[in-house]
């Protein structure tokens, strides 16, 4: 191994990736992903689809989910800086409705690996970021989830500057909270 190290998180599964970043006075190079290494760390997964999404300063994308064909994704911001944030829904989980959240950013480089049955979203620090995920299923658009971003039952701190004006889609600001989600599952 030796070009990544991972980092566990006090959910169990979430793993913090930084690469082995070669610099000289050319630039920098990095494998971002290398399949035979990220095995090594215990993320075993064949991802299938990449996206990349760009956002302004006070974006809140979020928090987000695939309900019937849920994704592994691997995250990381390319440029700018964001606040990373995954929430526990995994059944039976004894961090379930708990959340973490980190900084990526095209500086610190790091990557954020979150399991099968996560809730995500990001909020977005710098003046512009560009955001790119692995995921290790199809995007199934009749298949979106979500919980809203400031439930407090969920209680995730998010690093909103004073003065910030938030910028979330109406869909993300619909979101019902992590009880009527865990509600409508029991009822099935």
């Amino acid at each position: 191994m030796g070009k990544i190290t991972v980092e566990t998180c006090e959910i169990e599964g979430l793993k913090i990736i930084t690469p082995a970043v070669y610099g000289d006075a050319r630039g920098y190079f990095m494998e971002t992903y290398q399949y035979q290494d990220f095995k090594e760390a215990g993320i075993d997964q064949i991802f299938v689809q990449d996206n990349q999404s760009s956002s302004r300063k006070g974006v809140l994308r979020g928090l987000h989910f695939q309900i019937n064909y849920p994704q592994d994704k691997l995250v990381r911001v390319i440029s700018g800086e964001v606040y990373d944030v995954a929430v526990d829904l995994r059944e039976n989980s004894e961090t379930y409705g708990k959340w973490f959240g980190i900084r990526l950013s095209a500086e610190n480089k790091k990557q954020f690996f979150i399991p099968k049955n996560f809730a995500h979203g990001f909020y977005v620090l710098s003046d512009y970021a560009e955001f790119a995920y692995k995921c290790t299923d199809f995007y199934h658009p009749n298949d979106e989830g979500g919980l809203l971003w400031s439930d407090p039952d969920i209680g995730v701190k998010w690093p909103i500057q004073e003065g910030t004006e938030l910028i979330i889609s109406d869909k993300d600001k619909a979101w019902q909270g992590i009880r009527a989600y865990t509600e409508g599952k029991t009822k099935k």
